[in-house]
């Protein structure tokens, strides 16, 4: 079982990652001063780079959003994973072999690799079985995607690819790449026989199933040919890559979207996803041979930030018999969520890639546009195994569709419901919502499912930092060095911290970062994405984002010479300032000494001025 990973380890990984590397899988980075990177944030839409990059130090931050953090936190959103994962794949990454607190164990190094070997594997399947759809041996899986609408630039999109007639094409193919068979009959992309193992697609036309991350773990394959005798639609098994219950066809290019409109739209197929996409609706995914079920609910939650503050889920089904009872059960699970659970069935029959056939791309957005609610859909439903033309039937229904509506959480929603209920009953609104109460009650009695709750935030007693004011010379004094500090520690030699120490910040949210760069120690400096990390942490909340944008923001430096004489300059000047500063504080004293009454006291001040100006007069020397 998976315990926690160990501090000292994690620390580890932040260490050795390279982040640039990390966000050039995401991102195009480019140079911007010496040691800093910049690209268009991945995190909010914008036509003028503000994203920027320190690799230096370890983290990012965007100038225009605020997002900020290092490497880890950075998978953690794109990937919208958690911080466990986001770990254990950037350990992977580097060959680091995690370990775990409470004798909790994590993926061996020989696991990882069995692992990689297995993406590997797939991902030049994947590759294979593109390539294969622009042969001409494709021909009937070109028409096929031709009478449904979709050109070649969409099967590119969505990597739609062929699996050859023959037995063997891809296993030849695979071993060619050096695979064993011992590895191969792990991925599930092969059947055994008598006479060893031979590829289990063939001749069909292929979708490739990736996880949120993007790699590709399985396959989805279509008959083509009136003699395969297999099912219509065939995937992979269950393999230690692929897991129906976790997966979601079209989640790694429908994750984006998702987070940013707060929406998931789940339909029955590889054909559907793609025809709502390519109609504007980029939020949908599909699941792979199985219901919507518990672990999909996960992912879902994920990618909403399912907190109780919006997001909606809206499930598409076929208007018949068997589509509303896949809906019903949507509506079982739909208690796992705090977010808003609609459906939208097309009353024709007609899936998502029949509609955009027959009415074009705003017939399919039309469908998601006049999605209803779960809840409406699953109380007309009870209704309608009733007849509401007899006392009886009325009241049967109202026994059945009660306990529906006493299921909403949301206490604004249950009463209008209530009504609602009434209304299609043609019964008085006191008894409905008796039924309603009672079912309630019998509810929590029998110990219904705990429902997520949101956290209050804890009041805040601490001070309130504003950002500094750009225009203040002295607010943009203290930033450039704390800009240099954070950036290059090394500056601090030969004396400089002990001054750096004893500088006094003016502006509140600059004073709390100095005074948390102190209680770090120059030490600490060594590893500069840890001191970095370490600042952040000893900072108040509200600035550990300004933290991250001081470590990161460019500075003016195209070259190492021109960087050292940028920073000891910056450095000079603080401390001039300081100089000025503990001058003006004796100039104050002076003038309010009698120095025929205090002689000593009158010379002793008037010797530290002039130890002051000679120190002000070197730093502008050395400057």
């Amino acid at each position: 079982m998976a315990g926690l990973i160990k501090r000292e380890d994690i620390d580890e990984v932040r260490q050795r990652t390279d982040i640039k590397e990390v966000v050039d899988g995401y991102v195009t980075l480019k140079g911007a001063g010496l040691g800093s990177f910049k690209g268009l944030c991945p995190f909010h839409d914008e036509r003028s780079p503000s994203f920027t990059v320190r690799p230096q130090v370890g983290r990012y931050h965007c100038f225009g959003c605020g997002e900020d953090g290092d490497a880890i936190s950075f998978v953690q959103k794109m990937d919208h994973s958690s911080f466990h994962e986001a770990v254990e794949k950037l350990a992977a990454r580097i060959g680091y072999e995690l370990r775990y607190e409470d004798g909790g164990t994590g993926p061996s190094r020989e696991e990882v690799g069995k692992r990689q070997r297995l993406l590997d594997a797939h991902k030049i399947a994947d590759e294979f079985f593109r390539a294969q759809l622009l042969t001409p041996g494709a021909a009937e899986g070109r028409n096929f995607l031709d009478g449904r609408g979709f050109d070649r630039a969409a099967a590119e999109h969505f990597g739609v690819g062929y699996a050859p007639q023959g037995w063997d094409a891809l296993l030849k193919h695979l071993r060619g790449r050096g695979f064993t068979d011992a590895e191969l009959k792990l991925t599930g992309m092969f059947s055994e026989g008598n006479r060893g193992i031979y590829d289990r697609f063939r001749g069909r036309l292929i979708w490739p199933i990736r996880d949120i991350a993007g790699d590709t773990i399985g396959f989805g394959a279509r008959k083509l040919y009136e003699d395969d005798q297999g099912p219509k639609y065939l995937n992979t098994p269950e393999t230690t890559l692929y897991k129906k219950s976790q997966v979601l066809y079209g989640i790694d290019i429908a994750k984006r979207n998702i987070a940013k409109e707060r929406q998931l739209v789940v339909v029955e197929g590889y054909t559907d996803v793609m025809a709502c996409h390519l109609a504007g609706v980029t939020t949908a995914v599909a699941t792979c041979g199985t219901a919507f079920g518990t672990e999909h609910i996960k992912i879902a939650r994920r990618l909403l930030s399912d907190d109780g503050t919006g997001g909606e889920v809206v499930f598409t089904f076929d208007g018949d018999a068997a589509g509303q009872k896949a809906a019903l059960r949507a509506f079982e699970e739909d208690q796992r969520f705090t977010a808003q659970t609609y459906v939208a069935v097309e009353p024709s029959g007609a899936d998502p890639c029949d509609l955009r056939q027959l009415k074009g791309d705003s017939a399919v957005r039309d469908l998601i546009g006049s999605r209803k609610p779960l809840f409406e859909f699953a109380i007309k439903a009870s209704l309608r195994r009733h007849n509401l033309d007899t006392v009886e039937g009325r009241v049967a229904a109202l026994r059945e569709a009660a306990p529906v509506v006493a299921q909403i959480r949301d206490s604004g929603i249950r009463p209008a419901y209530t009504r609602e209920l009434a209304g299609w009953l043609g019964m008085p609104i006191e008894e409905v919502s008796r039924y309603v109460g009672a079912a309630a009650k019998r509810a929590a009695a029998g110990g219904a499912t705990e429902q997520p709750t949101t956290a209050a935030a804890p009041p805040s007693n601490g001070p309130l930092f504003h950002r500094p004011d750009p225009r203040d010379p002295v607010a943009g004094m203290e930033r450039q060095a704390l800009e240099v500090v954070l950036q290059d520690p090394a500056v601090l030699g030969g004396g400089a911290w002990e001054r750096f120490e004893a500088s006094h910040f003016a502006t509140p949210a600059y004073a709390a970062v100095h005074a948390a760069i102190r209680a770090s120690g120059l030490v600490q400096a060594a590893d500069p994405v840890a001191w970095v990390e370490q600042i952040r942490q000893e900072v108040p909340e509200p600035l550990r984002s300004l933290v991250s944008e001081l470590a990161v923001t460019p500075l003016p430096a195209s070259t190492p010479e021109a960087m050292q004489r940028y920073c000891r300059d910056i450095l000079a000047r603080l401390f001039e300032l300081q100089i000025t500063r503990i001058k003006a504080d004796k100039m104050g004293q002076l003038q309010r000494l009698d120095a025929a009454s205090n002689p000593d006291e009158f010379q002793r001040l008037n010797r530290e001025l002039m130890q002051l100006e000679m120190e002000r007069r070197a730093l502008r020397s050395d400057g």
